[in-house]
């Protein structure tokens, strides 16, 4: 082989990554545009919901279902008081919060005894699904709907499952303590199971970035956003996968995640299939794949829904080492939970899930980034050799960066039309002047992020990497 044919070998190979790289993110932007438009559709034509939680009251306050709200908990000191006030008080007719203290190294379980004035009580576990000991049982003179669990350290799917264990009621609600849920927001997450006939086994709410709210006492008082521009970054990204992904795959019947801040379950179905893997950094994720696969398998009608509705507040990380962490573990997580059902893929047997669910996953999580990523190195050297011309340069730019901010303008007038959650125009202009930063540097950091959870993957790296917060006291 002469020196021409080597460099025509290698100018071919060029533009074959070239083309390959711009096919998947045009069909990855292709599939977000389907989800934006179904999403629309979905909220012009849906029957309204209750306004307030009032009328939800007035309509479900005889008919709601008893619900367990479990709030695994780790080295929560200083916020867990005000937390389980905020959880205690969210208005439903029967609720009982289970706070499971998961081995925490700081004085966790003392703020509780104390907050609460906490004694020791008996109580059976029906069902034995953590892997770690139970230390300790206890309940409150002041709250009898209060009770806490106290054990060894297994990390959040293990307190999840001693939480479920540890449960009486048909419904489990499944959170993270530091979330604030909105004071509605179980009797909104409980009202499809009220109109169901049993079909039901799981409903997803939207999350919301708590960052540059006001929180006092555990509870949401104002509604604003950050000036940092990375927790406003994750408002864009909550915003398009929330309102526009989640409500298009569940209208499809291809959901695959709810998210592990709030989900509400039934707990008969969670027990029957084992409750969330210990073995697993994406437990979220890989739970809600697992149901489908099991329902399926077992030729058991079923459904699980997302409600847009229920919103849960959390803390956003407001700096690139925070966000660092956690994507790689969102990504790694995908990557386990295809792995380990990877017969689904393309399977007629699972019906949606197998021939739409799985395969967009593997587009999102597999194939998507690290063609995006060497797009960016390629096109432009493919360019600057003189082996592409440069407006297909120009129309890789636009299905990245000019596609991926319409796709965010448009999640931002779903927000505006349906929630309303914004409170300002000033809000509102941060929001949009983050959709349009994002693309220059926050996105590319990202896909190397998601890029450092596939080494993880190839490694068998399961260290949980703990995400920084500063508390929502300083978050805005």
């Amino acid at each position: 082989m002469t020196w021409a044919d080597l460099q025509l070998a290698a100018a071919n190979a060029v533009l074959f990554l070239a083309f390959g790289c711009f096919l998947v993110v045009a069909a990855r932007n292709g599939i977000s545009l389907l989800q934006l438009i179904v999403a629309g559709w979905v909220f012009a034509t849906r029957t309204k919901p209750g306004r307030n939680a009032v009328e939800l009251w007035n309509r479900y306050g005889d008919l709601a279902f008893p619900v367990s709200v479990i709030a695994p908990a780790f080295n929560e000191e200083l916020s867990i008081v005000d937390s389980v006030k905020a959880l205690l008080a969210l208005e439903y007719p029967h609720h009982e919060v289970i706070v499971v203290n998961d081995g925490s190294k700081d004085d966790t379980l003392g703020a509780l005894i104390r907050g609460f004035e906490m004694e020791p009580y008996e109580r059976e576990q029906i069902a034995e699904l953590q892997t770690t000991k139970i230390l300790g049982t206890y309940r409150s003179r002041r709250f009898p709907n209060l009770f806490v669990v106290d054990k060894e350290n297994g990390r959040k799917a293990d307190a999840a499952n001693a939480g479920i264990g540890f449960a009486r009621t048909p419904l489990v609600c499944v959170i993270d303590a530091d979330s604030i849920i909105e004071r509605d927001g179980l009797l909104r997450a409980a009202e499809p199971f009220m109109h169901d006939d049993g079909r039901l086994i799981a409903v997803g709410g939207t999350i919301r970035i708590a960052n540059g709210c006001e929180i006092e006492g555990g509870a949401l008082r104002k509604i604003g956003v950050d000036k940092k521009l990375v927790p406003r970054f994750q408002v864009v990204e909550y915003l398009r996968a929330f309102l526009s992904s989640r409500v298009a795959n569940a209208h499809t019947d291809t959901l695959l995640l709810i998210s592990g801040a709030f989900g509400m379950f039934r707990r008969d179905v969670l027990i029957e299939i084992g409750g969330y893997r210990h073995d697993t950094v994406g437990e979220d994720l890989e739970l809600v794949v697992r149901m489908h696969r099991y329902m399926l398998e077992q030729k058991r009608d079923y459904a699980i829904k997302f409600v847009p509705d229920i919103v849960c507040w959390t803390e956003a990380p407001v700096n690139l080492a925070g966000i660092k962490g956690q994507r790689s573990r969102w990504q790694q997580g995908a990557l386990e939970t295809l792995q380990r059902h990877r017969r689904m893929i393309f399977n007629p047997r699972y019906g949606r899930i197998g021939m739409i669910g799985m395969p967009q996953l593997i587009l999102e999580d597999i194939i998507g980034p690290p063609a995006e990523v060497i797009g960016y190195l390629v096109v432009p050297a493919a360019v600057l050799l003189g082996i592409l011309d440069p407006m297909m340069a120009l129309a890789f730019l636009g299905v990245t960066v000019l596609f991926g901010t319409g796709l965010s303008f448009g999640s931002l007038v779903l927000e505006e039309i349906q929630l309303r959650r914004l409170q300002s125009a000033r809000d509102l202009y941060r929001i949009g002047e983050a959709a349009l930063l994002e693309n220059f540097g926050f996105r590319q950091m990202n896909l190397i992020y998601r890029l450092r959870g596939i080494r993880s993957f190839w490694r068998n790296d399961t260290k949980w990497e703990a995400v920084p917060r500063i508390g929502f006291d300083q978050a805005s």
